[in-house]
């Protein structure tokens, strides 16, 4: 990535710190469960588990339910919709995340390296760097706008996530939508994700091929806190 698009896209990434809302439920912060807009839609919340970075539950993370405000969820099932008759699907990896747990992603930075989760999320970026526009002090996740996921393509009632070049969370280069060194499948794949997001207004972050934010955003200057139960 060229360094003026790196700065760019950290500065998409890491907004300023928007004001934090006494909101103390999903339904108060006029947040909705996206699967009931979308029943068919997959939902495996990594950071509620101990498969991501890491390597244990995160702090807020208390369910496997993905809340987003209103217009953002509407978005997010339309696309859903758009993909049925191609028999692919959405799964998503993380929604509404509480400003706390962002706060718990920093002090993780913070903490020596463990070696084994080095060389599964970042074996290429120094744990330092990672605040280099792929973790920052404030996320649009936190403001309910923002939404990690794929594409799964589904048969005979199973699904499976579609090739798209590194796994969720890598952060690496590599993960950066448009990098030139994916397969053609691969890019295919991506494309075709970012394509039928930006259809229904959710913009990729160019750094991270799995992450979108609805645009314009319904309230960039108010994050919350209530865990994700």
């Amino acid at each position: 990535m060229l360094p003026a698009l790196a700065l760019l896209a950290a500065a998409a990434h890491a907004a300023g710190p928007p004001r934090l809302s006494p909101a103390a439920d999903a339904a108060a912060a006029g947040m909705v469960d996206i699967r009931t807009l979308a029943p068919d839609v997959e939902v495996d919340l990594r950071y509620a588990g101990s498969d991501n970075f890491t390597g244990a539950p995160v702090p807020g993370y208390e369910a496997n339910r993905c809340y987003l405000l209103a217009p953002v969820a509407d978005a997010v099932a339309r696309v859903q919709a758009s993909l049925r008759a191609e028999g692919l699907g959405l799964r998503i990896y993380d929604c509404y995340r509480p400003a706390h747990a962002v706060r718990s992603f920093m002090r993780w930075v913070g903490v020596p390296d463990d070696p084994a989760l080095k060389a599964r999320w970042y074996p290429n970026v120094d744990k330092a760097r990672l605040t280099d526009g792929y973790i920052a002090e404030t996320s649009g996740h936190s403001r309910g706008a923002t939404v990690d996921l794929t594409l799964v393509r589904c048969q005979d009632g199973r699904c499976a996530p579609l090739d798209m070049g590194t796994r969720f969370d890598f952060f690496d280069p590599l993960a950066h939508t448009d990098d030139p060194r994916v397969s053609a499948v691969q890019r295919a794949n991506r494309d075709r994700l970012r394509g039928a997001m930006a259809a229904q207004g959710l913009a990729n972050y160019p750094m991270e091929w799995w992450h979108f934010t609805l645009r314009p955003e319904p309230d960039p200057d108010t994050a919350y806190d209530f865990p994700v139960r």
